[in-house]
């Protein structure tokens, strides 16, 4: 059995990623800024019958309260084994549209917000010798991802911390990952600039994202490919299929992945 925290677990990937630990037995922190919406499923969850789930509200832009919080959980359990660093924000528009607040959001959550759980969980796992971090990052910081690029700026960042303090951290019994999903049917795409000045993205771009990705994952079958990730501590969990394949032709020709981007460009804004 294993202790576990998730950050952003009141919704899409985080409660498909904490129901999954929870029907395998796990013990699992739920957090979420919107702390009623974490209590509710760390409650469903433990009408499982298999793990246990405990819930806290949690901001993860204050990095005092993230530390706090992963601190409690050690306390409480005696050892914190996985944490998965997961809440994020959807920010979307063109470039032109976009503002300083649009990038700072995006900065403050997306990376701050995983900068703050790595700062808080590596230290007790180096003491214990033990523990696995998964940063939930996105196929756009494996791709040039247009019309979002605070966004995809944040992830690609996410991205390189972790492959590094995967590296760091490997010989002193703490492991690293990082999620790179494609697109996934969660709330986010419904939700895009929360509070932010308003752009062509702004609200509910779902069906927007459908006509240059039609093929929406489900945050359940993520979860399941996290899982799996994780059991066979792979430094990067990329899912679908699909996005496998985008992930290999940028690396095969970046030239060709911004040409593809540039085709999504003119489906989004045609």
């Amino acid at each position: 059995m294993s202790i576990a925290i998730v950050t952003g677990g009141a919704s899409g990937i985080g409660r498909a990623i904490a129901t999954a630990l929870v029907a395998r037995g796990d013990t699992v922190v739920v957090t979420d800024i919107d702390g009623e919406g974490a209590q509710k499923v760390a409650d469903r969850l433990n009408g499982l019958g298999r793990g246990r789930a405990a819930s806290a509200a949690l901001d993860v832009t204050d990095a005092d309260a993230v530390s706090d919080v992963y601190k409690g959980v050690k306390a409480e359990y005696g050892s914190l084994d996985l944490v998965f660093n997961n809440a994020g924000i959807a920010i979307g528009g063109l470039a032109e549209e976009l503002t300083l607040d649009h990038w700072n959001r995006a900065i403050d959550v997306n990376l701050k917000g995983v900068v703050h759980g790595v700062h808080a969980a590596y230290p007790i796992m180096l003491d214990q010798r033990s523990g696995h971090i998964v940063n939930t990052a996105s196929l756009a910081g494996l791709v040039p991802m247009p019309i979002g690029i605070p966004y995809t700026a944040t992830k690609h960042a996410v991205v390189g911390l972790s492959l590094a303090l995967r590296a760091e951290a490997a010989a002193r019994g703490v492991k690293v990952s990082v999620v790179c999903p494609s697109f996934v049917d969660t709330p986010l795409l419904t939700n895009v600039n929360p509070g932010l000045p308003e752009t062509a993205m702004s609200g509910n771009a779902k069906d927007d994202i459908k006509k240059a990705s039609p093929r929406l994952y489900t945050a359940e079958k993520l979860a399941r490919d996290i899982m799996r990730g994780v059991e066979r501590n792979r430094a990067l969990i990329v899912a679908p299929a699909h996005g496998r394949a985008a992930w290999r032709g940028a690396r095969l020709s970046p030239g060709g992945a911004v040409r593809a981007a540039q085709w999504a460009v003119r489906r989004l804004t045609g």
